[in-house]
């Protein structure tokens, strides 16, 4: 299956769920680090809007 054409986020997730399963990390170790990342890009999509904000 090819990802060319689908959009960058659904190829990141299939790169990501590679990455993981290749590492053999496990299901519970994986969904309890989820909200973690999720926080941590959350925070940094609001610093960027905010940097973007301030430059204009």
């Amino acid at each position: 299956m090819s990802l060319d054409r689908e959009p960058a986020h659904v190829q990141l997730a299939v790169d990501l769920i590679q990455l993981l399963e290749e590492n053999k990390v496990a299901a519970d170790t994986v969904l309890a680090a989820l909200p973690l990342v999720i926080a941590d890009y959350q925070n940094k999509l609001r610093a960027e809007q905010g940097n973007e904000r301030n430059s204009q």
